[in-house]
């Protein structure tokens, strides 16, 4: 690997001061204003300007005449019991493509958890201060993450609607969920910017990561679509780790900042958030389990054939009360993944 020469060069505990400093310049620390404001109140936990510079998400229009913008996506409506539901889980490769994407997100990961400078415990494990994870650092994990998240499906729809367009034929569905998929993960990335702002370091990571992640999926893409959905399945899976292990650590009281903050208006539109389930808690959970789905989509994208099969999720059926996949989270359970007579919309 090409970080070999680097290891043997630096000492470990540099390495990780040095992404200590990376990850100081990208966030500003948390002042002392912000740590004695209401926690009912939103609060921009990161941030390197004195006041919100991004705009509200639809903002009021300037036409008297306009009341407001919809969206094009509606989203479902999950139960507490659905969210409670969600697991961690991975499928196991079984071919090499199947590794060839998982081994691309593990690099992925090691490098995202490098530069965040986090690191898992084992089990019985204390980890030294420096690497225990803050309100802070939570986010700016989430921000990065969700700003290359919002990529995939963008460019899959993007690449399948000039296909249609070149070739003159139907796309059997794919566009609307892959667009759908790139959508709810700018939202996302919208709702966590309401609890924290960028800086200028942090902007240019993410400005570099989208313009090298963009336009290698789009290479990728061209030459196999299904090791790209295969790869976007892993790569939700860690984003469901990364999401659970949040939770775990707010429900352990190690994010007291968190403990009754509110979730953004935002969120609350997005989701149909019910009263009594509007904390960062419920937002997690909501998050957590569109995660989940992006899992089960890709993952059932990735077992079909990308040029004939029609988009599942997309279809109707002549028996409905078939087993068969759908918009909800009821079929996210990894033991479906596999089953041909579930996913295979010809059968």
């Amino acid at each position: 690997m090409t970080s070999a020469p680097l290891r043997a060069a630096v000492r470990p505990q540099y390495l990780h001061l040095a992404a200590q400093t990376c990850s100081g310049i990208a966030v500003t620390t948390l002042s002392s204003s912000l740590r004695t404001r209401s926690l009912n109140h939103t609060k921009r936990l990161i941030s390197s300007t004195p006041q919100n510079q991004i705009k509200e998400f639809f903002p009021p229009p300037k036409s008297s005449n306009v009341k407001e913008v919809q969206s094009a996506w509606v989203h479902p409506v999950y139960t507490e019991a659905q969210m409670k539901d969600i697991h961690i889980a991975h499928r196991e490769a079984s071919n090499w493509s199947d590794w060839v994407a998982l081994g691309t997100v593990r690099v992925f990961r090691w490098g995202m958890d490098f530069a965040t400078g986090y690191r898992h415990p084992k089990a019985g494990e204390e980890l030294p201060a420096s690497f225990k994870m803050t309100e802070a650092k939570w986010l700016t994990r989430f921000i990065f993450l969700e700003s290359v998240a919002g990529v995939p499906g963008m460019v899959g729809g993007m690449l399948r609607h000039l296909r249609s367009l070149r070739k003159m034929k139907r796309d059997n569905g794919w566009i609307e969920t892959l667009l759908e998929e790139a959508f709810n993960e700018r939202m996302h990335l919208l709702t966590f910017l309401k609890l924290a702002e960028p800086g200028w370091f942090m902007r240019l990571m993410v400005l570099g990561a989208q313009g090298v992640f963009f336009n290698g999926f789009f290479l990728a893409y061209l030459v196999s679509p299904r090791i790209c959905h295969r790869f976007v399945g892993y790569l939700e899976e860690e984003a469901v780790i990364t999401y659970t292990r949040a939770i775990e650590e707010l429900e352990s009281n190690k994010l007291p900042e968190w403990k009754d903050l509110n979730a953004p208006e935002i969120a609350v539109q997005y989701w149909q958030m019910p009263e009594g389930q509007r904390k960062m808690r419920d937002l997690l959970m909501y998050v957590r389990a569109d995660e989940a789905k992006h899992r089960e989509v890709n993952h059932t994208l990735g077992n079909l054939n990308q040029a004939l099969d029609p988009n599942p999720y997309q279809t109707e059926y002549y028996d409905p009360a078939r087993d068969h996949p759908t918009k909800g989270i009821e079929n996210i359970k990894p033991t479906g993944w596999d089953r041909k007579d579930i996913f295979d919309a010809k059968n």
